[in-house]
This record gives structure tokens, sequence and C-alpha cells, in this order.
């Protein structure tokens, strides 16, 4: 079984590209990894748009690295969420979160 690949790379200022697989089998890795790349840094924007799956844990892994950035007094934004993390994040009541916007 070939096993499962994530990265993030930089995409200009402020900018991260992740691409690969976000879930269960990469995200302890993708958490350490997006932490450090988005050190002292005031605002980031992730795009998502190379994801080529994600689960749970991956949007697990969005949420705890939008709490590091309020934590650090920087902002977050993600890009082209993929559907199947959104649907997700609607699930559990969190796609506000995930998109930006305030709760109505």
């Amino acid at each position: 079984m070939k096993q499962p690949r994530f990265s993030i790379e930089a995409a200009g200022s402020g900018r991260l590209k992740l691409a690969g697989e976000l879930s269960f089998d990469t995200a302890a890795g993708a958490l350490v990894a997006g932490t450090r790349a988005m050190r002292d840094v005031p605002a980031w924007e992730l795009d998502l748009s190379s994801l080529d799956a994600g689960d749970s844990a991956g949007v697990a892994v969005l949420v705890e690295w939008i709490a590091d950035a309020r934590r650090r007094g920087s902002t977050l934004r993600y890009k082209d969420i993929p559907p199947q993390m959104l649907a997700i994040a609607r699930i559990s009541a969190i796609d506000d979160l995930l998109l930006g916007n305030p709760r109505r």
C-alpha cells in the first residue's frame, strides 16, 4: 500500500500551498509543519486547491492552525477548501470558522 503524502510549500509572501492528503495518516506531521511554517508572519493565506483528500483529522488540523494564529495575534485565511472537508466542517457547525465568516 502506498503511503499518503502531504506537502506544504511557500507560494509567495504570506502564502502557503498545501498538496497531497490532509488526513488521519498525515495530520500529525502536517500540524507540526504548518505551525512551523506560519511563525513570525502577521497574516497567512493557505491555498488548499491541490489537496487530493481530507477527512475529519484534516479539518481538526485546519482548526488548530486557526487557534494557533489567534494565539500569536496573526490572521489566517483558507482558499479553496476541498468539498469533502467543507462538508465535514458544515456537519460540525464550524464551516463559518474555516471560511472566515462570523456566525449568523
